[in-house]
């Protein structure tokens, strides 16, 4: 059984095709376009991957529209999964009485010693499950997940200890994964060591189109707060380059 892989940018291996989860934010559209590469775009035609977002009545819905169209810039199948409102519940992600945290000190202090209320429970264990099901009945060998160690907000389902044992199982739990070594599904995370400034640096390298991308999870009639966490890494990221984000003026 092979091992996580965190970044195969460039590899020449052969690759039957994957799933791509993507939210139609920075990281995972980042992650779309390495995936991309990884398969011959842009030269090849037909990429043999398939993108799969989540309607969980999430507050920022904007970002499967997004995903729409960050999807049709590859000619790739979409698949948007729809989950009852009952699913997530606790997160101010999805409940309207719940408020999401804004201006959070600790994402610069290093003092973060709680998970915030804009963690979804199981959100990632449920996508990564979707993800694998399609994996296995498509016949691709892969599944490609933008979640990061360095810059995100202390999320349980986004450390590296929860993808290898995620890997593990799908080794143990899928057909393909006790039919013999080096054919179980591998779990891809081309991001996870990656701050958000290394991150934009990949999208910009892969030639994502990061001006269609949207990250924030409060928006005002579809415009980003500029406050929640998610607005104000990928701030601190641009601002790092000394570049203007381009989703502002899209």
């Amino acid at each position: 059984m092979g091992p996580v892989s965190d970044s195969s940018l460039g590899s020449k291996s052969k690759k039957k095709g994957a799933v791509v989860l993507l939210s139609g934010g920075l990281d995972s559209t980042t992650c779309l376009y390495v995936a991309a590469k990884e398969f011959g775009y842009p030269k090849t035609k037909n990429l043999p991957l398939l993108a799969l977002s989540f309607d969980y009545s999430q507050k920022h819905k904007i970002e499967l529209t997004k995903s729409k169209k960050i999807a049709k810039t590859l000619g790739i199948k979409h698949v948007i999964q729809k989950l009852d409102p009952g699913f997530f519940l606790g997160s101010s992600l999805t409940e309207k009485k719940i408020k999401v945290r804004k201006n959070a000190k600790s994402l610069f202090s290093g003092d973060e010693t709680e998970i915030p209320n804009t963690y979804v429970p199981g959100r990632n264990i449920l996508f990564l499950s979707f993800a694998l099901s399609l994996a296995e009945g498509h016949g691709y060998d892969s599944i490609y997940i933008g979640v990061n160690a360095l810059d995100y907000s202390g999320y349980p389902d986004c450390r590296p200890e929860f993808i290898e044992s995620y890997q593990k199982m799908a080794n143990l739990g899928t057909k393909k994964g006790v039919t013999g070594a080096g054919d179980s599904i591998q779990i891809k995370t081309p991001l996870l060591h990656l701050g958000k400034k290394e991150i934009i640096e990949l999208g910009m390298e892969v030639g994502a189109p990061l001006y269609l991308t949207h990250s924030c999870y409060d928006p005002i009639k579809g415009k980003p707060c500029g406050k929640c966490d998610s607005c104000i890494l990928r701030a601190k990221g641009f601002l790092e380059l000394g570049l203007e984000d381009p989703a502002l003026n899209s």
